[in-house]
């Protein structure tokens, strides 16, 4: 008979965790989610998903959820994710993201849990001055949030040589779209909500910069969508379970990115809301293009860009639309 696994999902009533909780579902890897809640919603996690309430900074806590639910390992998402806010509170963003996965590698080595997943950042990269970002890219964080998250990586590295533990680190982008319109985006902080609402309160959505060296002069972003991302977790999940040994790192990118410019208007096309940006100053720090190769990924986590940029807007779109007035910023 087969064991069946559980992966436990920090982080899991968040966004991006709750789509990973789907993939594992339909996957049939019984997920069990730990979420204090901070900045995901408990109608994110599915009926008969076993729901943990508790901080990774509560050591027993965590290792109890480990133990109780038998865990195979760990897909590793909570985390402090505001890059800009983090400047302001750096030891708020190491505590969540430094001394949260150290506790979690504390409590995975007491219960004996062997493979871990972890959702690194782009932001480990600062402004990279190259077409494009490859593993093999330097790393240099100019954030809190990137700086903490490189530790991540780095810690989870050391007590890897130091234990037996199976790892990788994923380094994603920016992730956009919905699974289904029970899953959305909250952040304050992300271009499309941003965009859904400056529309939704009548107000012209911003593009901050022209006159970047780009093909139309605004800023070009590597963008994913959120349900390509959760399979390429449990792809992951499910390798590191089998005992194969995966690369430290690897970058979930499209190969190509998109402008701030053209996402506006996939947003004019798919709402119907007929608009035109308003143009602003650039704001410092701002690279001109970020875009990764998610080569390695492909080759090894069945990565693959299966939504276009319409894709991406119009599901992010409905979900925004079926969640009415339950939609934070509504």
């Amino acid at each position: 008979m087969l064991h069946r696994m559980t992966w436990l999902v920090t982080g899991g009533a968040g966004y991006i965790g709750s789509h990973v909780v789907a993939a594992l579902q339909e996957a049939q890897m019984g997920p069990v989610v730990l979420d204090d809640l901070s900045s995901g919603f408990e109608q994110f996690v599915p009926e008969g998903v076993p729901f943990v309430r508790a901080t990774l900074l509560d050591r027993d806590a965590v290792e109890q959820a480990l133990r109780e639910h038998d865990v195979t390992g760990v897909i590793h998402l909570a985390g402090f994710k505001y890059a800009g806010v983090s400047v302001q509170r750096p030891l708020h963003t190491y505590a969540q993201n430094v001394t949260g996965t150290a506790t979690l590698l504390e409590a995975m080595l007491a219960a004996e849990v062997k493979s871990l997943v972890f959702s690194s950042s782009a932001a480990t990269f600062g402004t990279p001055d190259v077409d494009l970002v490859t593993e093999q890219t330097p790393t240099n964080p100019q954030s809190p949030y990137g700086e903490s998250k490189l530790i991540g990586e780095w810690l989870i590295a050391d007590v890897a040589r130091a234990h037996d533990l199976r790892h990788t680190s994923l380094r994603y982008f920016n992730v956009v779209g919905s699974g289904s319109d029970d899953l959305y985006d909250t952040s304050p902080h992300n271009l499309f909500p941003l965009v859904f609402d400056a529309l939704a309160t009548g107000r012209t959505p911003r593009i901050y910069g022209d006159d970047y060296a780009t093909p139309d002069g605004t800023c070009v972003r590597d963008y994913v969508h959120v349900a390509d991302l959760a399979v390429s977790h449990v792809a992951a999940a499910r390798k590191l379970a089998a005992g194969e040994t995966l690369e430290p790192v690897y970058n979930l990118g499209s190969g190509e990115g998109a402008s701030v410019r053209q996402i506006m208007d996939t947003i004019r096309d798919v709402t119907g809301v007929d608009f035109t940006p308003e143009i602003h100053p650039r704001r410092p720090g701002d690279p001109a293009r970020i875009v990764a190769t998610g080569e390695l990924a492909t080759r090894d986590l069945e990565w693959k860009m299966r939504h276009t940029l319409h894709d991406m807007v119009s599901s992010a779109w409905s979900a925004r639309q079926a969640a009415g007035a339950d939609y934070p910023g509504a």
